[in-house]
């Protein structure tokens, strides 16, 4: 079968996000991880890193990892075991992950999150400025939903959803769902044996939703069809791609550009840019920043706003909240979302990012606004 144009471009992709489930880390009957498996994925990771690309791993199997540990024979129906399995089956898990990506001089970072938190808007900025900054150092978030303090997340697959928001929160190309079946078909293929495949979905209608079915719940998952929909609404929103393939076998990325059959949500612009239509649309700026000549320069160059452009700043606003830029000419320059709060703002005033430290005791963001956090006027 031949490769998608755009499946095959993702290859040079420049960041990609890698959803592992749960059945595909652990063994279904003994509830032992898949060494192998992952070992071949840890290959597939330092192949794209090689290559330029970089990559976000959110794993499922706190749970299914907890399990044997904890003497279940099967995931606890009962929300306090199955929090503390994710307890237990964590550390195992994190341990695993270090273990064969040290093969590769690859250091990995564990990261908790549930939903909430990236709907809560500080906690959104520093998660994403988390990635970000481990991203920078050639380091592989390995996310993991926070089972332990999560509720409706561990009834109902949300890690699919989870995945999303983080392909979401951090402008990825893509989010490729690795899962137990090989993409999206027009019904069950398991009890129609005429199911048709679709390779590509590029609209996301009510009976492309029909075709989803009920939640999955066979195996050590809790996830199902219906919830690799819902997280392709979130991805596709924020202008990023998601392909379903089998990840079954060993060395699935490696498969998938090699032509393996898998669906593919075609996003309809990329991440920035609807970023930046976003930040474009918002209407309520919190304060002002008054720029001199060179700063208007630079931004429009393409650079982000420093502090040492900054002649005056009006208003009351806290981190991440929408500002305005004026220009010397009293004229609109553009808005964005701010990394320092007022206070922070005016001692930085005038200065340069790197005095930073002396001035407020920390060294904070790298820039007042960061480029792809503002738009022009």
């Amino acid at each position: 079968m031949s490769l998608l144009p755009d499946l095959a471009a993702l290859k040079s992709a420049r960041r990609l996000v890698i959803k592992i489930g749960s059945a595909l880390l652990v063994e279904g009957g003994s509830r032992q991880l898949r060494k192998k498996w992952l070992a071949a994925m840890a290959e597939d990771v330092a192949d794209l890193m090689a290559g330029g690309t970089q990559v976000i791993l959110v794993s499922s199997g706190a749970v299914a990892m907890g399990m044997a540990p904890l003497g279940f024979d099967s995931r606890p129906a009962r929300l306090e075991e199955a929090q503390a399995a994710a307890a237990v089956g964590q550390i195992r898990l994190a341990q695993a992950y270090q273990s064969l990506f040290d093969i590769h001089d690859i250091v990995i970072a564990q990261v908790l999150l549930t939903i909430h938190d990236l709907e809560d808007r500080p906690r959104y900025l520093n998660a994403r400025n988390t990635v970000e900054a481990l991203l920078e150092r050639g380091v592989v978030p390995v996310i993991n939903e926070n089972d332990t303090v999560a509720t409706s997340e561990l009834r109902f697959g949300d890690n699919d959803r989870l995945a999303a928001r983080v392909a979401q929160m951090a402008g990825a190309d893509a989010l490729i769902l690795l899962s137990d079946i090989d993409g999206l078909y027009d019904s069950d293929p398991r009890h129609n044996p005429d199911a048709r495949f679709l390779p590509l979905v590029e609209d996301i209608t009510p009976e492309i939703e029909a075709m989803a079915g009920p939640p999955g719940g066979t195996t050590v998952g809790t996830g199902g069809m219906i919830t690799k929909l819902m997280a392709a609404k979130i991805a596709l929103a924020g202008g990023s791609s998601m392909v379903i393939m089998n990840g079954g076998a060993n060395h699935p990325i490696k498969r998938l550009f090699g032509g393996e059959r898998a669906t593919l949500f075609r996003a309809g612009t990329d991440a920035l840019t609807v970023r930046k239509r976003w930040i474009r649309g918002m209407m309520a700026p919190k304060g002002t920043l008054y720029v001199d000549d060179g700063a208007v320069s630079a931004l429009k160059k393409g650079a982000s706003l420093l502090p040492a452009g900054i002649t005056r700043v009006d208003g009351t606003f806290e981190r991440g909240d929408l500002v305005a830029f004026t220009g010397p000419d009293g004229l609109p320059v553009g808005q964005g979302l701010i990394s320092y709060g007022s206070a922070e703002t005016r001692k930085l005033k005038g200065h340069k990012m790197s005095e930073a430290q002396d001035i407020l005791g920390y060294a904070g963001r790298s820039a007042l606004v960061h480029r792809d956090d503002l738009v022009l006027i």
